[in-house]
């Protein structure tokens, strides 16, 4: 695949993380499993902490959401084996933390609890942030250049900065400039993008954004953003409409600079 040019007007890179500076092999095989396997144990165990209070009290809030739109929600199968509420009370937030997950929900309630269930993986070691080979590099030669270079992910900032600062290359968190999440908006969401631009002080049309997802792509088109789409091993197939309407790239090291050396 050929180099890909952005405009010299270009002074921010805005990048995705799933399928875009990680492969969505270690989001899906290896941090979503972690949060199912370890759910109840982890809440169980920190049920009277405040900060698992302020968790458990936005997921209930996000409940009661999603009943007053009419979405649906687990029901509650009666489980015998439960005696106390605190235990009725954990089976009901795991059932709900379940169901978001299997419907690949982007909630910030959501978020926000798996952000400091990994904390407790990452910080202990048993689990490391992936980044592809290319992704380091090529930021660092980035900010040479004198880009800012941002996150915008619809896992937590938190979650972000957990993957980057304790990732296989080491902690390389310095090398952002920021961190966006869906407290912004959703990444589909054009509006997210102008709020964006906003936040960090710039037009939208000197910020290019690297995403793997197209509807993402297209949200930060119309909010004037360029937009660059990572076509990486396990990502969605891109439709010919697609490949012909978006600049591709397979490396962070095919981008090129226009105006810069």
């Amino acid at each position: 695949m050929a180099s890909v040019s952005i405009p010299a007007c270009t002074s921010t890179l805005l990048l995705d993380i799933e399928g875009t500076t990680t492969p969505i092999t270690f989001v899906k095989d290896i941090l979503f499993p972690y949060i199912r396997e370890h759910l109840e144990d982890y809440l169980s165990s920190h049920w009277e902490e405040d900060e698992c209070k302020q968790d458990v009290h936005l997921l209930k809030k996000q409940i009661e959401e999603d009943m007053k739109q009419n979405r649906a929600c687990p029901v509650h199968a009666v489980d015998q084996t439960v005696h106390t509420d605190e235990e009725k009370a954990i089976r009901e937030v795991v059932e709900n933390v379940l169901w978001q997950m299997a419907a690949d929900r982007k909630s910030t309630a959501l978020k926000q609890l798996q952000g400091h269930m990994w904390r407790s993986a990452y910080s202990s070691g048993r689990i490391k942030g992936e980044v592809y080979q290319d992704v380091i590099p090529s930021v660092k030669t980035w900010r040479e250049q004198g880009l800012r270079v941002y996150i915008y992910s619809s896992g937590s900032v938190e979650a972000q900065k957990l993957l980057f600062g304790y990732s296989v290359e080491g902690d390389v968190l310095d090398l952002f400039d920021g961190h966006f999440d869906t407290g912004v908006g959703a990444k589909v969401d054009c509006k997210s993008y102008e709020r964006i631009a906003e936040r960090i002080g710039c037009q939208p049309e000197e910020i290019t954004f690297l995403t793997d997802v197209t509807r993402e792509a297209k949200a930060a088109e119309e909010a004037g953003v360029n937009v660059v789409v990572v076509v990486r091993p396990g990502n969605m197939e891109l439709t010919d409409e697609e490949r012909a309407h978006y600049n591709l790239i397979t490396s962070f090291s095919q981008l090129q600079l226009m105006g810069r050396a």
